[in-house]
């Protein structure tokens, strides 16, 4: 049986908060907790309550000031001593890093952070670093490397009830499946984690967890309309608690479904807004992902084959030099899909 889904980055004075308050709020009483603990002098509140700010601005797509809030947090967890509260801090810098496409920094943030997660004897913070490990891994698409890592943190959520954290390495795991071509086990596990997140309360995974079942049933099924009530509601979920990323990534979906429906003049919609949406938080990958989904959709429509090829080869360029292993063969595909495979090879 699975606990309750709760949000274990909120902390000190902020633990009343709900894994689905809405970013907003959290970022307001975050930062009325963390002024009152720093006139207070007591730094280990202050490690607490700026990894929660931290936290709500990575979220809500402010970088510069999520960099300087989980900064903040570790300086102050330091100085009180607090190892577990320097983990933290540091997986809050290691997800920024994955999120601004800074690889080799998010890796290194991570591995230090689960180092000091067993050090302060923080089994949460530890699984939540290798967890990010995990994803790191996933997203430049090195499954062999990190396939066993997200087996065994599954299995360890699993052991401890911990609903939030199960729901998160089902849909890591889903999402190699898919990535792969074995569509049954992906929609399966997607399956699986959208029924643990609702019953658990947490609306963020099942959010992720429905895009997820939605881009399966349009590849697999081709069944368009249901892909898209899938994204529907887990649109409305993003707007609610103010999930920037999660938005972001749900329009750049629906522009795929649309996509893979023929409706080409839709999906170029869907994808300018997810662009306008990654650019102004400031996210490489899902920008790439966007630009990927426009080229293709203007070609449809007619855009000047030898623009449409320049675009694709930039596209190349970028994800070859960021390390994205799978999105980059997602260009190679789009560049065979227009015949221009060849003229990319010259």
């Amino acid at each position: 049986m699975y606990r309750k889904a709760f949000a274990p980055e909120y902390q000190g004075a902020l633990t009343t908060l709900s894994v689905n308050s809405s970013l907003v709020d959290v970022l307001s009483e975050g930062t009325e907790r963390l002024r009152e603990a720093e006139l207070s002098g007591r730094p280990g509140e202050v490690a607490r309550c700026g990894l929660a700010v931290a936290e709500a601005h990575r979220r809500l797509g402010q970088v510069r000031e999520a960099d300087r809030a989980w900064k903040a947090s570790y300086r102050a967890a330091r100085k009180a001593g607090d190892t577990a509260a320097r983990a933290w801090a540091l997986w809050s810098g290691g997800t920024l890093a994955r999120q601004r496409g800074a690889f080799p920094l998010a890796r290194r943030l991570l591995s230090l952070a689960a180092e000091l997660g067993e050090q302060g004897g923080d089994v949460v913070v530890r699984g939540y670093s290798l967890a990010g490990l995990a994803e790191t891994g996933r997203i430049q698409g090195d499954y062999e490397a990190v396939g066993g890592l997200h087996e065994q943190l599954l299995a360890e959520a699993r052991r401890r009830g911990e609903a939030r954290h199960t729901v998160w390495a089902l849909e890591g795991i889903a999402q190699m499946y898919r990535n792969t071509g074995d569509y049954d086990r992906a929609h399966a596990l997607f399956e699986e984690a959208a029924l643990t997140a609702e019953r658990a309360d947490d609306r963020r995974g099942h959010a992720w967890a429905l895009r997820g079942l939605a881009d399966v049933l349009s590849v697999r099924d081709g069944d368009t309309e249901q892909a898209l009530e899938l994204l529907s509601r887990a649109e409305a979920t993003c707007r609610d608690m103010h999930l920037s990323s999660a938005l972001a990534y749900n329009h750049k979906m629906r522009g795929n479904v649309l996509y893979r429906a023929g409706r080409y003049a839709e999906a170029r919609d869907l994808y300018e807004l997810a662009l306008a949406e990654f650019r102004a938080m400031s996210e490489p990958r899902g920008e790439a992902l966007a630009r990927l989904g426009l080229a293709k959709s203007r070609a449809r429509l007619g855009r000047d084959r030898a623009e449409t090829a320049a675009e694709l080869a930039e596209l190349a360029r970028i994800l070859e030099r960021g390390g994205l292993r799978h999105a980059r063969e997602m260009v190679t595909r789009a560049q065979r899909e227009f015949g221009l495979d060849q003229e990319a090879a010259r």
